[in-house]
Order: structure tokens, then C-alpha cells, then sequence
């Protein structure tokens, strides 16, 4: 009997025990998981790969001002354009500083799943291909591609991509910038270079007969080479693109962050969009 009493007064003191524990619980509010900051991996920065060398988009300069950022890996070196205004406005929105890291296209996305950066900003249009290995955000800025050629080139008064049958067109591999070049019959489709300033070159060189460019861009190149002349085509003589514009890269395990992403870009209306584009374009080095 003294056994039994025994057994029952444990069982009501565990019973009590878990019945406050369980009091305790509710009157918290929240689990431990969600009083945790879901950015807290990044350590406070928001770490943006970007290539410092695709004006007006992205470009680097050798001076501090109001509106530049340093480039982590290039000491003395800061980093201006649309782009960067882009990050600023997002890393704010996130409440991270902005830590911008200069690299090759062709290996952005690569760091990107390796975590050395947190995110792409460097014009990256979101196609299927891409989209296989990262996320993109909504577009911050829409796009249209024509041609460039040398004033005098024979394919100067085209209206028509298709008017480029037979010339060695150039554009930059890994980028939509090359692999619509296809799209044009019977082109002579050189092998992609590895920037938008090789592009330029080779076409001051005179070793390609036209490049694929961002619409856009025109007026910068036309400033540093005035003897390029840009082509644009009307609707149904144009490439299709496979996306609208450049968008924001993420790791595909980042959806958090990705939705916080969306919400910095949906703060700014088109009217700003266009007062910042103009503003890169106006202050990108000639």
C-alpha cells in the first residue's frame, strides 16, 4: 500500500512538473527557432558579385565618392553603377552591409553555390539554363539587344538581324549576348569572349564584323568609340530573348532571402528605375 502511494504521488509530481513546463512554453510566445535571425548565417554582410567592368551596369573606379562602394578584393578600388545602387538599396533593406566582391562572369555563379558571395547583381538575365543552378529575383531592369558594327560596315543600314547573313558576329559566351546569335541564318557565329570590353575591341580591331549588345548600352560605347553605329531592329526583325532583363542571382537554398530581395526591389517605382539608370549612364567613365 505505502508502494502504491508512493508511485502515485511521483506520477502527480511529473504530471505537475510537465504541466508548468508545458505553461512555460505557451507563455513565451515563440519557438527558440523562430526568435533566431534567418539571415544570421551571413554574418551581417550581404556579400554581391559583380564583374567592375560592364558600365553603365557595373564599372570600377580609383577614388572614394557618396555613391561607390570598395571592392573587397581590389584594395584601393571602388566599385559604381546601376548595379551597386541596386545592392546598396537591397543591403539596406536587409539591414547587412554591402560587401562587393569583383569577379570573372564566367565564375559567378560558381561562387555563388560555394557561398563566397550571397548574391549576383551584375545584369544576369534569368534563363532556364541558369535557373537549373540558382534562383532569380523578379527583373530590376528590362532589356532590348541590337547589333553594333564599324560606321561604313556594309551591315550598317540592316533592318533586319537576319540582314547579318555571312558576317562574323561576336558576343560574350555564357550570356544570352551569344547564344541568340543562332537565331540570325547563315551567320558566321564567332566564339564568345569573355567580357563586353573584348567585345569592343575585337570590333575596333576590326576581327568581327558586328557584336550583340544591350540596346541600352549603346549610347556609353558610342561615347568611348565614335565610330561604332548601333542597330536596332522593330518587333518581329529582333532577336527573342529568353528572359526580360537582369535580375538578382540566389542559391536555391536561400528562398527567405530571395522573398526579402523581391520586397527591396518592389519598394522602388519605375520613375526612380529611370532616374538611376540615367544617372549611370550619364556618370559612366568614357
Amino acid at each position: 500500500m505505502i508502494r502504491f502511494r508512493r508511485f502515485v504521488s511521483a506520477m502527480l509530481a511529473l504530471i505537475i512538473a510537465f504541466t508548468m513546463t508545458a505553461c512555460g512554453s505557451s507563455n513565451k510566445g515563440s519557438t527558440p527557432e523562430e526568435d533566431e535571425d534567418p539571415l544570421a548565417y551571413l554574418n551581417g554582410q550581404f556579400r554581391v558579385g559583380m564583374e567592375c567592368a560592364y558600365a553603365p551596369n557595373n564599372w570600377q573606379e580609383a577614388t572614394a565618392t557618396e555613391t561607390n562602394v570598395p571592392i573587397f578584393n581590389v584594395p584601393g578600388a571602388y566599385a559604381e553603377g546601376f548595379d551597386v545602387q541596386w545592392a546598396k538599396i537591397i543591403a539596406d533593406h536587409l539591414g547587412l552591409e554591402l560587401v562587393v566582391i569583383k569577379m570573372d562572369w564566367d565564375g559567378l555563379i560558381e561562387a555563388l553555390n560555394k557561398g563566397q558571395i550571397d548574391a549576383i547583381i551584375a545584369g544576369m538575365m534569368d534563363t532556364a539554363e541558369r535557373r537549373q543552378s540558382i534562383n532569380f529575383s523578379s527583373a530590376y531592369h528590362e532589356t532590348q539587344y541590337g547589333m553594333m558594327v564599324n560606321a561604313g560596315s556594309p551591315f550598317e543600314n540592316a533592318v533586319s538581324i537576319q540582314d547579318f547573313s555571312g558576317a562574323s558576329v561576336l558576343g560574350q559566351k555564357d550570356t544570352a549576348l551569344d547564344t541568340v546569335i543562332d537565331q540570325i541564318n547563315g551567320v558566321n557565329h564567332l566564339p564568345g569572349v569573355s567580357s563586353v570590353p573584348d567585345m569592343v575591341a575585337r570590333l575596333q580591331q576590326g576581327t568581327c564584323d558586328a557584336l550583340v549588345i544591350n540596346m541600352e548600352n549603346a549610347p556609353g560605347y558610342i561615347a568611348t568609340n565614335p565610330n561604332f553605329v548601333a542597330i536596332s531592329f522593330e518587333e518581329g526583325n529582333g532577336f527573342e530573348l529568353p528572359a526580360k532583363g537582369a535580375c538578382v542571382g540566389i542559391r536555391k537554398t536561400d528562398d527567405y532571402l530571395l522573398s526579402l530581395v523581391n520586397e527591396a526591389l518592389a519598394t522602388v517605382d519605375q520613375a526612380e528605375r529611370d532616374a538611376m539608370w540615367d544617372t549611370a549612364v550619364e556618370n559612366q567613365p568614357v
